[in-house]
């Protein structure tokens, strides 16, 4: 249980993967959006993911050639379920966090990509 614990809580202890926790509370993202939003390199933000991934905070989805990433509906973790309860409330009043969620809800996975043509 307490590697558990440590592995949730250390997925949290970046800013990089807080936003992008934040980011996904309002929608399911793929990896170019989050890339675009959070203004860092795609292995980046795919060791960021996989990070979060591996502490049941997200989970991922192929859709076509999208590879989408949400908020885990359901982990095996009770750590992870209850910083994703917490988190859902807290820093929604941080100017930084509204900052990045409002970029992250404009950007357009067929805007950045010429794939969606």
């Amino acid at each position: 249980m307490l590697k558990i614990y440590l592995k949730v809580m250390k997925a949290l202890s970046d800013q990089g993967r807080v936003k992008i926790i934040k980011m996904l509370q309002a929608r399911e993202m793929c990896v170019c959006e989050l890339q675009a939003a959070l203004e860092l390199s795609q292995p980046s933000v795919s060791k960021h993911l996989k990070i979060l991934e591996e502490a049941g905070l997200v989970e991922s989805r192929k859709e076509g050639m999208w590879m989408n990433y949400r908020l885990a509906d359901v982990s095996d973790s009770i750590y992870a379920r209850h910083m994703q309860s917490i988190l859902h409330e807290w820093l929604n009043d941080d100017l930084e966090i509204q900052k990045i969620v409002h970029k992250g809800s404009l950007v357009d996975r067929c805007e950045i990509s010429n794939r969606c043509r």
